[in-house]
């Protein structure tokens, strides 16, 4: 495991890891280290906890903090974040979060899911998937309370760039009720160097398959607002629709610089349907979905 270091000469740039858990008595907590340099060359590390009832800001000297992708390590002080699990030992004021989780396999896509979007020269961000779906067990303590994990389900993704795209959405679901399923969908307006695009990419697990839409499958967003989105790829078409949120206050990413202020909502109620032709696969509302939407005002 080596220091996170980006070669010279600086360049703004982040790289972060969205880490979720949820347990079936309707708990939910959130864990989001990052790495973060500025144009000035200035280094930086972070840690954001979102829970249910709130949410937390860390900051931690660069050299106490470690990050490898293959395998995923990261090491933020005293705690661990990996492809195994998480070990925390958070002690701060407003916020104590200590304990221990393990993680069942993980179940990442096949293939990238940016697919040739990976490519595309002058790409604020960059999206990852790192597991659909695992299971979880252990226990943590959050401020005094019990989060008993067990026979829960997890969640990781991953950002790396420059910045947080002006306006973007993005949407967050997965459940264990027969035959269970995982959903991630994320619509931004992209700036290229010579213009811009609206572009989306998808992944739905469902009875064993994975259903990709995407931009450069021939997607199209019919509608995406704080309400929610609409995308159509052919015969398929996924409609997420928010029934309910209460967004709380995260920093993003602008030039490398975590001052952003953007609100997700880790436990909206959203409503997921998916259609193959005019046959409805599935329709689920949970009160456990996440969902962000941003629109930064035009300079």
């Amino acid at each position: 495991m080596g220091s996170f270091r980006r070669a010279a000469p600086p360049a703004p740039y982040f790289e972060g890891w969205y880490l979720k858990h949820q347990n079936r008595a309707g708990q939910s907590l959130a864990l989001i280290p990052a790495f973060h340099t500025d144009a000035g060359g200035r280094r930086a590390a972070s840690l954001q906890v979102i829970s249910n009832s709130g949410a937390w800001w860390l900051e931690y000297p660069p050299a106490l903090c470690q990050a490898s992708r293959q395998p995923l390590q990261i090491r933020m002080g005293p705690s661990r974040f990996s492809g195994q699990g998480v070990d925390l030992r958070i002690e701060q004021a407003g916020l104590s979060l200590h304990g221990a989780l393990r993680y069942g396999p993980l179940t990442p896509l096949r293939s990238d899911i940016m697919g040739p979007f990976r490519h595309l020269a002058g790409m604020q961000c960059s999206h990852g998937v790192v597991s659909m779906g695992h299971s979880l067990r252990g226990v943590l303590r959050l401020n005094g309370e019990t989060l008993d994990f067990s026979s829960g389900l997890g969640y990781i993704e991953t950002d790396r760039g420059r910045s947080f795209p002006r306006r973007y959405l993005w949407t967050q679901y997965l459940w264990d009720e027969p035959p269970g399923g995982s959903l991630m969908l994320a619509a931004a307006s992209v700036p290229l160097p010579t213009g811009s695009f609206t572009g989306c990419i998808c992944s739905i697990l469902y009875q064993g398959r994975e259903y990709r839409l995407a931009t450069y499958r021939g997607a199209r967003i019919e509608a995406w607002s704080p309400a929610g989105a609409a995308v159509r790829q052919g015969r398929y078409r996924l409609q997420a629709e928010t029934l309910s949120a209460q967004g709380q206050d995260l920093r993003a990413p602008a030039e490398g610089r975590m001052e952003r202020t953007i609100h997700e909502s880790l436990c909206a109620e959203v409503r997921y349907r998916f259609w193959r032709g005019e046959d409805l696969l599935f329709e689920r509302t949970d009160r456990r979905a996440s969902f962000e939407y941003s629109q930064e005002p035009r300079r």
